[in-house]
């Protein structure tokens, strides 16, 4: 009797903290939320993690604030939320370097499937090659001759070590044969600013982030690394085109610590493809995004792959890490 007692106790605490988890996430969000951006503000990720925080808010009638925590490669910022209560106020909105900037460190402060729930994949970005103005390069065919008649003079930015664009940087050098010489910068609005004033050759990156100074005429978009070319710039032609079965992207997404309520997750999830299908989603494809909305399961599937292909690439381009 005294064992069939303990199990009845044991099932009613189960019961009721189901029941207040349900609760709590009918009720959610009935304070501010904070969304912490691991990087500094002014890039793509930044402009994207903003704009959909301003929709969730719009959408919930609560304010969904953005914090931009900057360093160890997106890890300090990653990591606060990771140790973060887990009950829906504590987000991260990150790019596609969250599955491998913990890859080269010998004791990572966290787990990316571990220690975080995904939310929802919010954007794939095919990136953009762009050059200096005064590089004598108009096409990637041209780029390649440039860089084999300059061996090692060839210098292109990374925003950031292991990044979308560090890692399509380096798909593309050993697909055509280059010698590049790479330059790390934290972020890419400084490397934008060297791209600016030619102190470097070029860099892969977002099409976002490059797209307004190439109308301004202040550098070149030689390419996209999509695998078909981009409708906001239909003149661009793929990398692709010329190196046959190159494509890359960077992508967005958000996430919640571990262990927060199934329902918050899932009401987050529905939040942010309310937004998505909104005009948020003019804006996106306006700027050269694609859309990719989904279940928390079906962005849980897409890291894991991501992840699989990117340490591919890293072991392959024989990548390494300060």
């Amino acid at each position: 009797m005294q064992y069939k007692s303990f199990i009845a106790r044991l099932l009613a605490i189960g019961l009721l903290a189901a029941l207040s988890a349900t609760a709590s996430a009918q009720g959610y969000p009935n304070k501010q939320v904070r969304v912490i951006i691991p990087f500094p503000p002014g890039g793509t990720l930044d402009t994207v993690g903003r704009l959909l925080a301003q929709k969730l808010g719009d959408q919930t009638g609560q304010v969904f604030v953005v914090e931009n925590r900057p360093g160890g490669n997106g890890t300090i910022g990653a990591d606060a939320v990771a140790k973060a209560p887990a009950d829906g106020y504590t987000l991260l909105f990150n790019a596609s370097t969250f599955t491998t900037s913990t890859l080269p460190l010998k004791s990572p402060p966290y787990d990316t499937v571990k220690d975080f729930a995904p939310i929802a994949l919010v954007a794939k970005a095919p990136l953009a090659v762009a050059t200096a103005k005064e590089l004598p390069v108009t096409d990637v065919k041209s780029l390649i001759a440039y860089a084999k008649a300059n061996p090692g003079k060839l210098s292109f930015a990374i925003g950031s070590a292991a990044s979308a664009g560090h890692l399509a940087t380096e798909q593309l050098r050993r697909a055509a044969g280059m010698e590049l010489f790479i330059v790390p910068y934290k972020g890419s609005t400084p490397a934008y600013q060297d791209l600016l004033g030619s102190r470097i050759a070029g860099f892969i990156d977002p099409i976002l982030g490059s797209q307004g100074y190439a109308k301004a005429g202040q550098l070149r978009v030689i390419a996209v690394t999509s695998a078909k070319r981009v409708p906001s710039m239909p003149d661009v032609p793929t990398v692709g085109e010329t190196v046959p079965g190159y494509e890359a992207y960077s992508w967005y997404g958000l996430w919640a610590p571990a262990k927060t309520a199934p329902e918050i997750i899932k009401k987050l999830n529905a939040e942010t493809n309310k937004a998505l299908a909104g005009d948020m989603k003019d804006r996106l494809l306006g700027n050269g995004l694609l859309i990719e909305a989904g279940s928390p399961e079906d962005f849980a599937k897409f890291q894991k792959d991501d992840t699989a292909r990117s340490m591919k690439i890293i072991q392959d381009a024989g990548i390494k890490f300060e």
